[in-house]
């Protein structure tokens, strides 16, 4: 009999050894499946950032939508000081009927960056997204400088799929490249920890994965595809605001007429509410 039935204690072994192999692999695919993630989310947050190298550029891009700290603008005021970029381009959007932020981006660069204005370049546009602004700005490369190489400041996250859409758009004449600035609001090393990081992250995946759909059969954009658009010189719009024609002498007012005509309608007021307010006198 001992040769057909296995003792119990046999069965019991294998029983619990069977438990201890299904428990091991167990937490061996969990072990797998968090390396398996955290390699994927870490690499995902590093292909979202294209950090080129560059000794020299003829042009530098200033995208619109940077925050208050003008980051970029900044980096592009630092490598013309530098000798490592000759000429701005600096893109805005209209913000109110007649204020555009290119005017405010490329004031503070010669204000404050220090940049001769003759090198600074704006275009004012309404272009809702990235893919409208390289369509936009590359006819005019086209035929300015098709040869160079183009270096885009943008958001961190969003620099590979900035470089993707106007390299497309352009066929590679000119070449546009984009670095890292290192801004605060997204770490590609600790995005996973930080809120807007992670709204960053999500919002250029979706981002990504729409302009491959725009892209989806476009070939470069040609010259003649669309009217160009020239950017105007920054020094040409100082020089035109600044040469506003004065009003006539006849409308200037000094200020102690000012106050003093100021001062008489005060008093004109307080007197007739003084004499309203008398009471009248009694009729005999």
């Amino acid at each position: 009999m001992s040769r057909i039935f296995k003792p119990i204690s046999d069965i019991r072994k294998e029983k619990r050894r069977a438990k201890i192999l299904t428990r091991t692999r167990i937490v061996v695919a969990v072990v797998l499946c968090i390396l398996l993630f955290y390699v994927l989310v870490s690499y995902s947050g590093h292909w979202l950032v294209r950090d080129d190298s560059f000794e020299h550029v003829n042009w530098v891009v200033v995208l619109d939508g940077q925050s208050g700290d003008l980051e970029r603008s900044d980096y592009a005021a630092k490598l013309v000081r530098e000798g490592k970029a000759d000429s701005v381009l600096i893109l805005g959007r209209r913000v109110f009927r007649d204020k555009n932020n290119a005017d405010f981006y490329a004031e503070d660069m010669e204000e404050v960056g220090g940049v001769d204005p003759s090198r600074i370049y704006i275009y004012r546009h309404d272009d809702p997204s990235t893919i409208e602004e390289a369509v936009s700005v590359i006819p005019w490369f086209k035929r300015r400088a098709p040869k160079d190489t183009v270096l885009l400041l943008t958001a961190a996250p969003a620099t590979r799929r900035a470089a993707f859409l106007f390299n497309t758009l352009s066929g590679g004449h000119p070449a546009f490249i984009t670095v890292d600035l290192h801004d605060w609001r997204y770490n590609a090393k600790t995005w996973i920890f930080e809120r807007e990081a992670r709204k960053n992250w999500l919002r250029e995946w979706a981002a990504i994965l729409n302009a491959k759909w725009d892209l989806l059969g476009v070939d470069t954009l040609l010259v003649s595809d669309r009217p160009v658009r020239f950017p105007e010189r920054w020094e040409n719009a100082v020089s035109s605001k600044t040469n506003v024609t004065p009003p006539p002498l006849s409308q200037l007012v000094s200020i102690k007429k000012a106050i003093a005509s100021q001062d008489s309608t005060v008093k004109e007021i307080q007197t007739e509410a003084q004499q309203e307010s008398m009471p009248l006198p009694d009729s005999l």
